[in-house]
C-alpha cells in the first residue's frame, strides 16, 4: 500500500495521517484475541499498571507468529518505506492497552525525543505506525495529538519515572499549552482496523480510561536502516539491534493464517 500525493501532503503538514478501514474486522479480531492470550501470560515483556492490569506487551512480533505477520504487513510497511525512501527496521513493536476503569494516562511527550536520548537514535527517520485493535472512541483513552507540533523539532523535556510505570520523557504544561494554542488538539477515533501513523517528533499523550470499554492498539516503530540506534540503554525486546531490512509478507497473510489455525490445531 502505497499513499496518494494528497496524503504525502497532508503528513507532511499536519505530522499524523488517518486510514480507516485498513484492516478488516476479521484481521482485527484475530489480533485482539492474540493481544488478550500475550496479557493474560506471565512473559517480562508485558508491563502492567500499577494495578496489575496490562500497560503494555513488547517485541510480541518475536513470539507470537499473527502479530510476526503484522510486523511485516505491507499495509503498514509501504507507507513508512515510501515515506523515508528506504527500507525500514523495526525499532520497536508494542500492543498498549488501554484496560477497561484501569488504563493509566500516557503523559505528553514525543518519541523521539525518547529514541534519542535512551537509544542513541541520529536523526527523526521513524515513527509510529498504528493499529486499532479495538474501537478507539472519546471516552475509552484516545491518543491525543498535536497537529503541526513535529515542526519544532525536539523539545526539552524531563524523565518522568513516577507517575506511571512506564518511565517517559515528558514535556512541560507551559510547552503544551503552547503549542496547542498554535495547533489544537486531536483525537482520532474509529473502528477496528482503522490506522494512525505519525511523526516521530509529533506531541501526543493519552488520558486514562474509566470506562467499560477496551481501548487496544498495536504499534510498529519503524525506523530507516540508515538511521539504525548507535547506543541502546534498554532492553532489546523494548530497542531492537536487528536491523535487517524488512521484507513484507503477501497482503493476505493474516486471513491465509486464520484460515489456517483451526486445521493445525486438529
Amino acid at each position: 500500500m502505497l499513499l496518494s500525493p494528497t496524503q504525502l501532503r497532508e503528513f507532511d503538514e499536519l505530522g499524523y495521517l488517518f486510514l480507516p478501514g485498513c484492516f478488516d474486522e476479521a484481521e482485527a479480531a484475530l489480533l485482539r484475541d492474540e493481544a488478550e492470550a500475550i496479557y493474560h501470560s506471565e512473559r517480562e515483556e508485558v508491563w502492567r499498571e500499577k494495578s496489575g492490569a496490562p500497560r503494555t506487551a513488547f517485541a510480541a512480533h518475536t513470539y507470537n507468529e499473527a502479530f510476526a505477520l503484522l510486523g511485516r504487513h505491507p499495509r503498514l510497511i509501504g507507507p513508512v518505506q515510501q515515506l523515508f525512501a528506504e527500507p525500514v527496521y523495526m525499532h520497536q513493536f508494542k500492543i498498549n492497552a488501554k484496560a477497561p476503569f484501569d488504563g493509566e494516562v500516557w503523559q505528553w511527550h514525543q518519541d523521539y525525543g525518547t529514541w534519542a536520548r535512551d537509544d542513541g537514535m541520529p536523526e527523526p527517520r521513524a515513527m509510529n505506525i498504528a493499529l486499532f485493535l479495538d474501537e478507539v472512541m472519546a471516552i475509552n483513552g484516545p491518543l491525543m495529538l498535536i497537529p503541526r507540533s513535529h515542526r519544532h523539532g525536539v523539545l526539552a523535556a524531563g524523565h518522568d519515572t513516577a507517575t506511571t510505570s512506564y518511565p517517559l520523557w515528558t514535556l512541560d504544561k507551559e510547552t503544551v499549552t503552547r503549542l496547542a494554542a498554535e495547533g489544537g488538539i486531536v483525537a482520532p477515533t474509529g473502528k477496528p482496523g482503522s490506522v494512525l501513523m505519525f511523526h516521530g517528533n509529533l506531541v501526543h499523550a493519552s488520558p486514562p480510561n474509566i470506562t467499560p470499554y477496551p481501548r487496544k492498539i498495536v504499534y510498529l516503530t519503524l525506523c530507516a536502516v540508515s538511521n539504525h540506534i548507535r547506543t541502546p540503554t534498554r532492553p532489546e525486546w523494548i530497542a531492537h539491534r536487528d536491523f535487517t531490512p524488512i521484507e513484507p509478507v503477501p497482503d493476505d497473510a493474516l486471513r491465509a493464517y486464520a484460515r489456517a489455525r483451526p486445521r493445525a490445531a486438529a
